[in-house]
């Protein structure tokens, strides 16, 4: 039988191999899911600086929001509130034209980062013109987005104790629900196979990065004399929010797993091991 390994965020093929014989016959299908957290959120208030009427300024910063937000940043057009970055804007004149700059405000009111946005006739931006201002919007969310983008790889590069900067630090839970002897023996196999994919394990979940725990479902399949096999091994943080997992399904003879599951364990923890070798990996990276 031929299990596809997919990486569904992005969606793109990872890896493919054969299970051994007990395994062949049937399509089956393993999954590697990855659950990324919301950031922090970005306020964006109505700028006071901006050179604008109070409407225009509470337009413009709802414009500012929605563009960013379209490019994946979670902005909101909002107060400050306690643990937000803060989007600050203003504007000057310059030659007869109006040039916003858009800074970036970390949660302990430091500067980040700050640039230019593209300048706009002084005529057309003191009369806040709703076309205008969507207009500028939408023309300096990339470069936003972009600087939001450079201040987040220069906070994890400048931290030691990042995980950009280190190994992450993984415990495993053990496998649940399993009939038979599935529990101990899927443990086992998967933790010798971790650390063979450069997965090494701690022994106690105190200071870990991340915990990975196997869940087991075993159900009658459409076919005679076969089950139908659900492996999901869930991988949170170290809050207790699960950042995803790999999914492993097949139907196979009942004979496979009754009365052990030693003869096919192996061969399903290698294949659960580079799924989440590559899944921690994803998760070590993102916000």
């Amino acid at each position: 039988m031929r299990f596809r390994l997919l990486l569904l965020l992005p969606l793109a093929l990872a890896a493919c191999g054969d299970f051994p014989r007990p395994f062949q016959g049937n399509p089956g299908a393993t999954a590697l899911r990855l659950a990324v957290p919301p950031p922090p959120l970005l306020a964006v208030p109505a700028p006071p600086t901006a050179l604008l009427a109070d409407a225009a300024s509470r337009n413009f910063a709802s414009d500012v929001a929605t563009a960013l937000a379209a490019r994946t940043v979670p902005a909101v057009a909002a107060p400050i509130r306690p643990g937000d970055w803060q989007l600050a804007i203003n504007a000057s004149l310059d030659k007869g034209r109006v040039v916003p700059r858009y800074t970036i405000i970390d949660p302990t009111r430091k500067t980040q980062g700050s640039i230019a946005g593209t300048p706009v006739p002084a005529d057309e931006w003191a009369d806040g013109n709703p076309a205008t201002l969507k207009e500028a919007a939408n023309a300096d969310a990339p470069a936003i987005a972009n600087l939001l983008t450079d201040i987040d790889a220069r906070l994890k590069r400048s931290n030691p104790e990042s995980l950009m900067n280190r190994q992450a630090r993984v415990y495993f839970a053990g496998v649940v629900d399993a009939p038979y002897d599935g529990d101990p023996v899927l443990a086992r196999a998967l933790r010798a196979d971790l650390p063979a994919v450069g997965v090494p394990l701690q022994a106690s979940k105190e200071g870990a990065d991340f915990s990975v725990l196997g869940r087991v479902k075993v159900t009658p399949a459409p076919t005679a004399g076969q089950v139908r096999v659900e492996l999901q091994w869930v991988v949170s943080d170290a809050s207790g929010r699960e950042r995803g997992r790999v999914v492993q399904l097949n139907d196979v003879p009942l004979s496979t797993i009754d009365p052990s599951w030693a003869q096919v364990a192996p061969t399903i923890t290698e294949q659960a091991a580079s799924g989440l070798h590559d899944l921690i990996e994803k998760a070590r990276e993102a916000p």
